[in-house]
């Protein structure tokens, strides 16, 4: 007899896969290599899924949505811990229809991720629940030392975030306190440009919900010559951009607009670099201290990518190796600190003091060799 590999209807649709999954094989004992066949991928990815499932028991949240799907299957064995054996009498009563998560349905989620997540993007922001608590609070730490709540939401509705991801347990224990994680963030950006496209905002990027949330708009002022005007521009494009929108611990930016303004006039220059008949430059052979002596600025281009190669170029040597490889692959590749980090070889949160050394460099060679009346091209 063929096995029946569909879903069981009682799981509702806003539920991410790996959860699907995890239920499935906790659940419904389906095996790993069934699955994939269902999914059509392999056992491995499965497995991931499943083990990464299990490994988030530890989160209160988490936890509790999945025994709440488990009895809701019809199992009735589903443990509250994954080490620890069936209690006679549970710590605290059933929780009521109205809290448990199954019930929920995908615009009830929306609704309430308008209104939370966009309290929890606050800073100094997090979410607390306890044991005992049928809500969960959004609470806010004022100047003062004292603490706001600004919202209160249904702890099933808590449990549906953390299930998809959008918060992380930050502090566990008797009261636990949750954050938004950088999918939290996404999916407020995308809620936020379908309310837009909605409403017939008139932007183009509004009816992209899913590349819109990785989009940062910003505006900011340049002159040409037709005097200053302001543009629009997305501030998320540039690794440098975001760092320069960070705050240090006394309140002041983390690169300072000079700093972003040699990173920006080095991108300049290597883009318009690529704009000569020789659009394949070998910019890879600068990662490496001992080939930037071989490159050779003058291989046939235009005289403006030629120029722009040689002032990249002498900028590269002006950093040197390390300082150059960083301000390359964070300005002109856009690669991401952590990325950098890792081919580099350097240890966690090292990239940022290590780039804006750099840019300083960076700044001190330009206001050096061509002054600070240069403009971008905007």
């Amino acid at each position: 007899m063929q096995t029946d590999l569909r879903l069981s209807p009682t799981l509702p649709a806003w539920l991410p896969e790996p959860v699907r999954l995890y239920l499935d094989h906790t659940e419904e004992g389906l095996s790993l290599r069934a699955l994939a066949r269902r999914e059509g991928c392999h056992a491995s990815t499965v497995m991931r899924h499943v083990r990464r499932c299990e490994n988030r028991r530890d989160d209160p949240l988490v936890d509790e949505a999945l025994a709440a799907f488990g009895r809701s299957l019809g199992r009735g064995a589903f443990p509250a811990r994954k080490d620890r054996p069936d209690m006679t009498a549970p710590i605290r009563p059933e929780a009521s229809p109205a809290l448990r998560p199954a019930l929920l349905d995908a615009t009830t989620i929306a609704r309430e991720a308008r209104r939370i997540l966009r309290r929890l993007a606050e800073p100094q922001t997090v979410l607390a629940v306890a044991p005992d608590m049928e809500k969960a609070a959004v609470l806010r730490s004022l100047p003062d030392g004292s603490t706001a709540r600004t919202a209160v939401m249904d702890r099933a509705v808590a449990q549906a975030f953390a299930l998809k991801d959008w918060i992380t347990c930050r502090k566990p224990g008797r009261i636990a306190t949750y954050e938004i994680t950088a999918t939290g963030r996404a999916a407020l950006r995308r809620l936020v440009e379908c309310d837009e496209a909605g409403r017939g905002g008139g932007l183009a990027e509004a009816a992209q919900p899913f590349a819109a949330q990785h989009r940062d708009w910003a505006e900011r002022e340049i002159r040409d010559e037709d005097g200053p005007r302001r543009v629009r521009y997305n501030a998320a494009e540039s690794p440098v951009a975001v760092l320069g929108r960070r705050r240090d611990k006394d309140g002041q930016p983390f690169l300072a607009a000079e700093l972003v303004e040699a990173a920006e006039r080095l991108r300049e220059d290597f883009e318009l670099a690529q704009m000569g008949p020789r659009v394949a430059q070998n910019w890879d052979r600068f990662l490496t201290g001992a080939d930037r002596g071989s490159f050779r600025s003058d291989s046939g281009g235009a005289e403006g990518p030629r120029q722009a190669r040689e002032r990249v170029a002498a900028a590269l040597r002006d950093l040197g190796p390390g300082l150059g490889d960083m301000v390359l692959r964070c300005c002109c590749f856009l690669e991401g600190l952590e990325a950098a980090e890792r081919r580099m070889g350097w240890s966690a949160r090292s990239g940022k003091i290590v780039l804006r050394i750099a840019l300083q460099r960076l700044r001190r060679h330009y206001d050096e060799t061509y002054g600070r009346s240069r403009p971008l091209i905007g």
